[in-house]
């Protein structure tokens, strides 16, 4: 009998850590989010970028709406 109490103490222990891991794994998710912001900046500077050298001639218009659709994942 001590045996089986030993291990479900063991388990026990176990499963709490699991549990405060994943608890820790969602408090630090929103934490990521934030850094999306810069990706959609970047992407418009980009979009920018390649406005500038359409405007200037240097992108035809199948050029630039086959560009700007790969930067925006379409």
């Amino acid at each position: 009998m001590r045996g089986r109490g030993a291990a479900l103490v063991i388990g026990m222990r176990a499963g709490e850590r699991r549990a405060q891991a994943a608890a820790e794994q969602q408090a630090a998710a929103p934490a990521a989010a934030p850094a999306a912001a810069p990706a959609s900046t970047d992407t418009a500077a980009e979009i920018q970028k390649l406005a500038d050298l359409h405007a200037s001639g240097a992108l035809t218009d199948e050029e630039f709406s086959a560009m700007k659709k790969k930067l925006l994942g379409l």
